[in-house]
């Protein structure tokens, strides 16, 4: 995959014509975008049949977590909107995300699509050390960041959501065909913002990340068109 293939850029908006001016100014040079809670609360699934018909990839990322049956049929609405990548929450246990995976692929079937990617997250890269002991964990979010993706890898899913420092233990017990998609990326000199657990894109594609998932540097940028192709400028040097 080159550069174009692995950012997703985080349309975190409230708006449609909010995401249409941002997509507008990336023109060509953005292939795949982030739709979250925020967005996708607040339009639906317009957002993402717009990205579509732009020929963009699309990871809607609602990080379900519920009960087993819940989930999996939740990730079965989802499926009209033919997005690229979908995710679950790796705390919601082994059985959660299998289910979701059968199901999810099984409806694929049944309506002749491609299944998406589905992906579990671990833990948030805005939590870091002692809010995860307040927590009351008892494993370092590291050791727990690599349970939840061998769980996720047993269950079948084709990857994981983790900070970029937990990438390179990702790769090494997951191997070269699962997908680490990493948040928390900040080009050298941005704010860190509510962010902990953070790195450059140069260290996260060099540690094993498979995508890098960026909002704020590109979105909040003077020219977020220049912002962008700085980046992947930077992407394509470790590629």
């Amino acid at each position: 995959m080159n550069a174009k293939n692995r950012l997703i850029v985080a349309l975190d908006f409230h708006t449609l014509a909010d995401v249409k001016k941002l997509v507008t100014a990336l023109e060509e040079h953005v292939r795949y975008y982030k739709v979250g809670m925020e967005l996708f609360y607040a339009t639906g699934g317009e957002v993402v049949t717009w990205l579509k018909s732009e020929g963009k990839q699309v990871f809607v990322d609602l990080k379900l977590h519920d009960i087993p049956n819940t989930v999996a049929s939740g990730l079965c609405s989802l499926m009209a909107l033919d997005a690229d990548m979908v995710n679950v929450h790796a705390g919601g246990g082994f059985s959660m995300m299998e289910t979701a995976v059968k199901c999810l692929r099984e409806a694929a079937e049944n309506q002749g699509k491609k299944t998406p990617k589905i992906i579990a997250v671990t833990v948030l890269t805005s939590i870091g050390s002692d809010e995860w002991k307040e927590l009351g964990h008892t494993l370092s979010i590291e050791e727990t960041v690599l349970c939840y993706a061998k769980l996720a890898k047993k269950a079948g899913l084709d990857g994981v959501v983790s900070s970029p420092q937990e990438a390179k233990r990702i790769r090494e017990a997951c191997g070269d065909d699962f997908l680490i998609v990493t948040p928390g990326i900040r080009p050298i000199g941005a704010d860190i913002n509510d962010q902990n657990r953070i790195a450059t894109p140069i260290v996260a594609l060099k540690n094993g990340a498979t995508h890098l998932v960026i909002g704020r540097p590109i979105r909040a940028a003077e020219d977020p068109k220049l912002a962008a192709i700085h980046i992947l400028n930077e992407m394509e040097d470790v590629l």
